[in-house]
């Protein structure tokens, strides 16, 4: 089968960077309220010829608060809830791991666990991704490190917390770029590609 021409893709983070981030365990779709710049944001990507696809860990799973399948149900429901605003998300990409995770086979460490970089290269061999000209959106250090481990270029946006203990390991970690949100994230992807 012949492949096709690479294509581009933003790999974006989930909460603090398209949706508010929450103290809480996020397992209902009703806990995932969208910035009002996302649908936005992702448009511009959309126009510019970028595929956007969610790149997030989320240790529910290793704690048994939702299954994989629970997971993808709530992820379709926020892309659908991101659909009537005029917007597409490709895929999601998740890690259920974490080392302290109590459910087997997740209580592990993982080479898909942002810092790492595996999320992001399985779905640049999935979809054909040019790495090159690709990007890593979060609002923590580890989407940095994520992003600059595959080989994209990084933008860190200001609208969540981070992620304040492994922000502190990898402080001296630059992205390429340090903007307010998602949508100006966006405008600075379009400007430079």
């Amino acid at each position: 089968m012949e492949r096709h021409s690479k294509t581009k893709a933003v790999f974006i983070d989930r909460d603090g960077t398209i949706v508010h981030h929450t103290k809480t365990f996020v397992v209902r779709l009703s806990q995932l309220r969208l910035f009002k710049f996302t649908p936005e944001a992702i448009q511009i990507l959309n126009k510019a010829g970028f595929l956007v696809i969610l790149i997030t860990n989320q240790p529910v799973i290793s704690r048994g608060l939702m299954t994989p399948s629970e997971m993808d149900i709530l992820h379709d429901g926020l892309f659908k809830r991101i659909a009537r605003r005029g917007a597409r998300v490709d895929a999601s990409y998740v890690c259920p791991h974490h080392p302290d995770g109590k459910i087997v086979p997740y209580g592990v460490k993982c080479l898909c666990r942002k810092p790492e970089p595996g999320l992001i290269l399985k779905a640049a061999k999935d979809y054909n991704v040019d790495l090159a000209k690709s990007f890593m959106v979060g609002d923590a250090l580890i989407d940095v490190v994520a992003g600059k481990r595959a080989g994209v270029k990084t933008i860190r946006v200001k609208t969540g917390p981070g992620h304040e203990r492994l922000d502190k390991m990898y402080s001296d970690v630059e992205p390429d770029f340090v903007t307010n949100d998602m949508k100006s994230a966006a405008e600075i992807i379009n400007s430079v590609s």
